[in-house]
């Protein structure tokens, strides 16, 4: 189905066609058996105190307002994240701000966290009970004074409805919000956040997401403050400021965040740096390419025990989940192998 309405889709602005989609799940047209697949339980893995059916989950950014999870979970993701949220409802960076760059498989967004604000977020969240493992990705407002403490205020706001909360410092595109993998402003930080769980007697699992743009150097500096911190796992990674010169699509010199296929090897060549650095203290969520079986495998290798996609999403439709769990089992069986965590890391 989706083949057939893909090129209707396409001839929209991404931006519009985004809405059209959020609007067609609140309906929840499709039944869950469309999305089931048989032996499922080979991709059953425990992380964070949850048993997540699959590592398949929907990064931040496509219901970034949380209007559609519970139909999104239905679509086979083993869990989802929504936000990017900040404290303060916004509209984000002028239109046009989203670009299909087709031929390259991928997208350019500078958004700008636009969302609808925590507490109507949250309300919404109170309403609509979660039916599996829902995130929420917190951030600050744009014209915020205080970067730190709108993340210590989403963190107050929602820690009693997430299954775990991820710190986003990691968007190229709110001024500032990268100076906060400088080693000395992020353990202060978490330490801030740190308080906050202890204040409120909570242990709800706090992840750390990273930017693909960072040095080398940074790497062990980011592991030993996740590590010394009881950070409960890192995502890697963001979208991408660089990495264009390959690229064919005339769009590809638009300002904003890359990511799809061209920031496959990225995420997959620092998902092992990482792994190598954390040492099985701390587990990696791997993104930026993942849109089939075999890239996804390939990130699991490296080091990552669950995975995020949105790009392949977008490119692939309402059976992406699916699909890429069929693939994966496939390869898994092949392999000999029984369950997906035994292959984590091997590659590294």
């Amino acid at each position: 189905m989706f083949s057939i309405i893909r090129p209707f889709l396409f001839n929209l602005d991404p931006e519009t066609a985004h809405d059209l989609a959020i609007k067609s799940l609140k309906f929840n047209p499709l039944p869950n058996k469309m999305f089931e697949v048989e032996d499922e339980q080979i991709l059953n893995i425990k992380l964070l105190g949850k048993n997540f059916p699959n590592p398949i989950g929907l990064a931040a950014g496509f219901d970034k307002s949380a209007e559609a999870y519970n139909s999104l979970l239905k679509l086979g993701f083993g869990f989802v994240e929504v936000g990017t949220v900040t404290p303060l409802k916004q509209y984000g960076n002028p239109k046009p701000r989203v670009f299909r760059l087709e031929d390259d498989k991928a997208l350019i967004n500078r958004l700008g966290f636009n969302n609808d604000g925590m507490e109507k977020i949250k309300s919404r969240i109170i309403s609509h009970k979660k039916k599996g493992i829902l995130g929420i990705n917190i951030g600050p407002n744009k014209e915020t004074k205080d970067q730190k403490n709108d993340f210590c205020l989403g963190l107050k706001f929602f820690f009693d409805i997430a299954d775990y909360i991820t710190v986003n410092i990691s968007s190229p595109n709110t001024d500032g919000l990268r100076d906060f993998h400088d080693q000395e402003k992020l353990v202060d930080l978490i330490e801030a956040l740190n308080k906050i769980k202890k204040d409120n007697k909570t242990d709800i699992p706090l992840l750390l997401k990273i930017s693909p743009d960072i040095n080398n150097s940074h790497i062990p500096e980011i592991s030993e403050a996740a590590i010394k911190n009881n950070i409960s796992a890192i995502i890697l990674t963001n979208t991408t400021n660089g990495n264009r010169d390959n690229l064919i699509s005339k769009l590809r010199r638009e300002e904003g965040g890359l990511s799809g296929d061209p920031l496959n090897q990225i995420s997959t060549s620092m998902i092992k740096k990482f792994y190598k650095e954390l040492n099985n203290k701390i587990p990696i969520i791997g993104v930026g390419g993942v849109n089939s079986g075999k890239s996804a495998y390939e990130k699991i290798l490296a080091g990552a025990s669950l995975l995020q996609l949105y790009t392949g999403f977008i490119y692939r439709g309402p059976s992406t989940a699916k699909d890429i769990k069929k693939e994966l089992i496939q390869i898994l069986k092949s392999e000999g192998i029984s369950n997906i965590k035994d292959v984590i890391g091997k590659n590294s």
